[in-house]
């Protein structure tokens, strides 16, 4: 499923990526360092969400608090967790 997230404290101004279960890819910015925006997406197609977030979480961009791989970790942390909550209530309606 595709998903756009919004990402605050940073120059990009979006965030859009397929999920796949936990499996994320597809990613692309929009706005922000046009290097680091074109690497990252190859850098971490394929990954887990957990994957994602142990190497991107946390990580600062200057004096800022987050960084761009910091929202892509969040996004990817939020749509998983949104996906399963579904899934979850989907389930509970079944039984």
């Amino acid at each position: 499923m595709e998903y756009t997230y919004e990402p605050v404290g940073t120059c990009t101004s979006r965030i859009r990526f397929n999920l796949n279960g936990n499996i994320v890819t597809n990613v692309e910015f929009t706005g922000g360092c046009n290097g680091n925006l074109k690497a990252i997406p190859i850098l971490v197609e394929g990954f887990t969400v957990e994957q994602i977030e142990e190497k991107c979480r946390g990580i600062r961009c200057g004096r800022r608090e987050t960084s761009c791989v910091d929202q892509l970790a969040r996004a990817v942390r939020e749509a998983y967790d949104k996906e399963r909550d579904i899934i979850n209530k989907n389930s509970y309606k079944l039984e």
